[in-house]
């Protein structure tokens, strides 16, 4: 298929639907960057915050006007020049009213605009009313003399500024924030007098440098207040290239043993930062903190206080804490992306912006002059033809009562022009008294000054940039204010080490059969005495401290790792551990592990495989554990076994044909993971059939004992009787007495040995 239109006989277009889909997409595309999403470097709006403005002044709502209903202007704008949503056109206009978003609030609203906890609970538009702001003057004093472009609407029935005359360089003063198609804009507000400074300076040096300005503008100032804590380099590398970001810190102080924030990060809850603090509290990593409060009202309209539990606790420690867990530090995009003098959007650094608002302001103000200098001359123009007619009103209104068509013969008879004997035929009675000769030539007299000033001005570049100096410095008095957002530099924020927030307690983790987790206070606790769910019961259990981490083993080998403080208190029947991970399908947990990191264990298979692993080796923070165990073919874990000494211990290994085995603990190597070596010989394919496989493999100090459980008898082993069992590694062991042949579990004499190691009955 060729890309070439064709037309069929029934007059109908046809073209291939690649050609069709690109055009549409890329005129979508530049709808959206031009007309939607991005705002001018003249006026520093969007289209539809540049018609609201406009729509609220053809309705005569100016700053001293009575409010009107925000419906009636919402509908003006959306039936005259923006025919889209108006739930969309309302919350821009919203937008423009809330001080806490605008740094100079384009509207003056009255009723519920919304909040800084939640901005968009605003009221609906039928009940709000609003009208311009007296900062609005600022884009809309000069419209109607000539200084911009007009367009038709979207219907063709009226004319609308195609850009709004700014007499400062508003898409710095309040911001911008837009999301295009491939383009986005994140523009911060700034303080004007700062601005406006700047605007003067490189006005007068047209050479200044980046860094040069910046000696007048600090840096943005958000209408929230707070500190901005980017370094002096930050801030000129984000006006150097346009892209960047700043970080802003709430400001706070002491208030006897309370600490009160004052000022949050532009756009910060307090509702929600007060919610932030209050889950670390519950997730008990605040111990430090004893209470919160939120005591914001109209005269301290921020105001959350934060109860340290005592005073040694250090405030700077802590709000460096919650600076760093909270939002109560926040770092802000910046994107200086905007459409330029010549209808293309770029990201521009802060001197070629101010750069190109002088030039859209000289031009501005040119055409200002212009105007003006043309509606003069033709005053004044007109003002001559009245004047020949004063000095011969008789033989004028002769001509007036005798001739049919008295206009050409007054052009002929006085030389006038068809403007002139317009003017003269439109004369009133009244205005042919006496006195109105003087009153021409007085106005000549002033006419004529004020025109040969502003030709002056307009032929002179230096009259031309004191003009335009002293006008900015003349908005700069008469809106200008102090910077709200102090740049202060600050260290970077610290969170506290989570184990130092928790007491370090003695508790024993106890795991059951069905996999149910729960950590009891202290190591004097009896876990098989504990109570369990019906079906279920004690299978494991582990000693440590509470600012440990708990390893589990599920049994396909893989380890898994849970702060012990946050496991569930052991006076209920705990929780399902495998709710805290993601164990592989039908996996269940079949050991618990304690201890310091250097700690060890033993980690085997039932087919007689096994090694020593640290406890460090085995940590991991992914939910889906960490492969620690390969098992061989039908095989499955032992329990996870303490080694007190490995240089002294023994390991005693059994089997389901009553066969055991003891060797030193020794022989086997440290691994952070693997299948480890033979420590008891079973043929494979036993294991595999399910045959012949190990019940219980335990690791006790030399010279210890055990205690064999099978069925309702037990015996004790150890001593000598106890080296009758020693042997090689991967030897398959002796057997044991009659009776004892069906072990259940075994258990450590001594109370210096280790957890027992058994594998639950399949």
């Amino acid at each position: 298929m060729t890309d070439t239109i064709e037309i069929n006989y029934e007059g109908i277009e046809k073209l291939p639907l690649k050609v069709f889909t690109e055009k549409a997409y890329l005129d979508y595309s530049m709808y959206v960057i031009l007309d939607r999403a991005l705002p001018y470097i003249g006026d520093g709006l969007k289209p539809v915050q540049r018609r609201i403005v406009y729509a609220m002044s053809e309705l005569g709502l100016s700053s001293t006007a009575k409010y009107k209903k925000s419906a009636r202007t919402v509908g003006d704008v959306l039936g005259k020049f923006h025919p889209h949503g108006d739930s969309a056109c309302y919350e821009a206009m919203v937008l423009m009213a809330q001080p806490f978003s605008y740094r100079y609030p384009l509207i003056d609203g009255q009723g519920n605009y919304g909040s800084v906890d939640d901005p968009k609970s605003f009221a609906a538009m039928r009940y709000t009313e609003s009208r311009l702001s007296a900062f609005a003057q600022v884009l809309l004093s000069e419209v109607g003399q000539g200084t911009v472009d007009w367009a038709p609407n979207f219907d063709g029935t009226l004319e609308e500024p195609s850009i709004l005359p700014a007499r400062l360089p508003h898409v710095l003063l309040n911001g911008i924030t837009g999301i295009a198609v491939g383009m986005a804009t994140d523009i911060p507000p700034h303080n004007l007098n700062e601005v406006a400074a700047a605007c003067i300076r490189l006005l007068e040096d047209p050479k200044a440098t980046i860094k040069e300005l910046c000696e007048h503008i600090k840096g943005p100032d958000y209408p929230s207040g707070a500190e901005i804590i980017s370094s002096r380099e930050e801030i000129l590398s984000m006006y150097e290239t346009g892209n960047g970001s700043i970080r802003m810190r709430a400001r706070w102080e002491a208030d006897g043993s309370e600490i009160v924030v004052t000022e949050l990060p532009y756009q910060v809850s307090g509702a929600r930062l007060l919610e932030q603090i209050a889950q670390q509290m519950q997730a008990k990593k605040l111990p430090m903190v004893e209470d919160l409060r939120d005591e914001s009202d109209h005269e301290n309209p921020t105001r959350l206080v934060i109860v340290p539990r005592s005073n040694r606790v250090d405030k700077d420690e802590l709000m460096s804490h919650l600076f760093a867990t909270t939002d109560l530090e926040r770092t802000y995009r910046v994107n200086l992306n905007m459409i330029g003098l010549n209808g293309r959007p770029q990201v521009k650094d802060l001197r070629v912006i101010l750069k190109e608002w002088l030039e859209f302001r000289t031009e501005t103000v040119r055409r200002r002059l212009q105007y003006r200098l043309d509606k003069v001359l033709a005053r004044l123009h007109i003002l001559d033809g009245l004047l020949i007619a004063y000095l011969n009103i008789d033989e004028v209104i002769k001509i007036i009562r005798t001739e049919e068509n008295p206009k050409p013969v007054l052009m002929k008879r006085f030389k006038l022009t068809d403007v002139q004997a317009e003017a003269i035929l439109e004369l009133k009675l009244r205005h042919l008294a006496k006195l109105e000769e003087m009153k021409i030539r007085g106005e000549q007299k002033e006419l004529a000054e004020e025109r040969d000033m502003l030709q002056q001005t307009l032929d002179s570049r230096a009259r031309m940039k004191t003009l335009i100096k002293n006008e900015i410095i003349a908005d700069a008095e008469k809106y200008g204010d102090e910077r709200r957002s102090q740049i202060v530099a600050r260290g970077a924020a610290k969170a506290i080490d989570a184990a130092s927030l928790i007491s370090s307690e003695s508790v024993t983790v106890v795991l059951s059969e069905k996999g149910w987790v729960r950590a009891a206070k202290g190591h004097d606790v009896d876990p098989t005495a504990l109570s369990y769910k019906a079906g279920d019961k004690y299978m494991s259990s582990a000693r440590g401290k509470s600012v440990q981490f708990a390893m589990f083993m599920d049994s396909t080998g893989r380890a898994y790792s849970a702060q012990a403080h946050a496991l569930p208190s052991a006076r209920g029947q705990g929780e399902p551990v495998a709710g805290r991970f993601n164990p592989p399908q039908g996996a269940t947990f079949c050991g618990v592990m304690m201890g310091e990191n250097e700690d060890q264990y033993l980690i085997a298979s039932d087919a007689g495989y096994g090694f020593i692993a640290r406890l460090e080796d085995m940590f991991t923070k992914n939910k889906a554990g960490k492969a620690v165990l390969k098992l061989p073919k039908g095989a499955r874990v032992v329990m996870p076994a303490r080694v007190n000494n490995p240089a002294t211990d023994i390991v005693v290994s059994i089997t389901n044909q009553g066969r055991m085995l003891v060797i030193p603990a020794a022989e086997l190597p440290v691994l952070g993971k693997g299948k480890g070596i033979k420590i008891i010989g079973i043929p494979s394919s036993r294991v595999a059939n399910r045959e012949e496989f190990v019940t219980a493999m335990l690791c006790i100090p030399a010279g210890g004992g055990i205690t064999v459980y099978a069925g309702k008898r037990h015996v004790n082993i150890k001593g000598e009787d106890l080296q009758h069992y020693y042997g090689e590694r991967g030897r398959r062991g002796n057997k044991l007495p009659r009776g004892l042949q069906k072990v259940d579990h075994i258990e450590p004499i001594t109370e210096a040995g280790a957890t027992v190691a058994v594998l639950p009955a399949s």
